[in-house]
């Protein structure tokens, strides 16, 4: 990581000669007060100007990919890192064979993995707001298939009349269940009970969807 030391009259004097010589903003950077100003006797003799380190931090993907890295090497397991954008998040795709240990039952250890990345990148610079996890592009295989679940159950719903309840679903895969049937004017769709075993219940509209969606959909 890249670092100036820099002198001043005061701290912040000295902290805003190191962020135009390394070009950065205050966010972007780790400062370290290596000596604080003094006046020495009657203000006149033995003054000492501050001192501070400033260095510019890791940026937050390259954060994220060491840890991931780093994490598959204890494991035991050989694979690389793609990065991509998804508007202010970034994602990263972890392509290589016999990963399903990193994805586990429906997703689960994927979601941790997640986890623990934000939180070891939280303080890392950049414009990323967020960084997502992905193991050979399993993600977007799972919203397929949760979209095709939703699709089937409304069907269901909507032959029998009756309301379905899915499976226990976190607030993202509750989502794009909300999402598939946002459109379907036979059905409504909403979440019951508390994590983790929060709910996705699909019911027949009122009506049979001659009347706009009004309800405020909650994940």
């Amino acid at each position: 990581m890249k670092s100036v030391e820099k002198s001043g009259r005061t701290v912040e004097e000295a902290v805003e000669s190191a962020l135009s010589e390394l070009g950065v903003s205050r966010e972007d950077v780790l400062i370290e007060v290596l000596e604080e100003p003094s006046r020495g006797f009657l203000g006149i003799l033995g003054g000492r100007d501050a001192k501070v380190r400033v260095t510019v931090k890791k940026e937050k993907v390259e954060l994220a990919k060491e840890f991931v890295l780093g994490l598959i090497k204890k494991m035991g397991l050989e694979a690389s890192i793609e990065v991509r954008s998804q508007g202010d998040a970034r994602i990263l795709d972890i392509i290589g064979r016999d990963l399903g240990l990193l994805i586990g039952r429906r997703g689960e250890t994927l979601k941790h993995l997640e986890l623990l990345t934000n939180v070891v990148c939280s303080k890392g610079a950049g414009e990323a707001k967020r960084v997502l996890v992905d193991v050979s592009g399993y993600r977007r295989r799972r919203e397929k298939e949760l979209e095709e679940i939703a699709r089937s159950t409304a069907r269901r719903v909507e032959r029998s009349g009756k309301s379905i309840m899915l499976e226990p679903m976190d607030a993202r895969d509750r989502r794009i269940i909300h999402m598939a049937l946002q459109k379907n004017n036979r059905v409504v769709t909403h979440s019951e009970g508390e994590e983790p075993f929060r709910r996705v219940v699909i019911s027949l509209r009122r009506g049979q969807g001659s009347e706009p969606r009004k309800e405020k959909t909650e994940y």
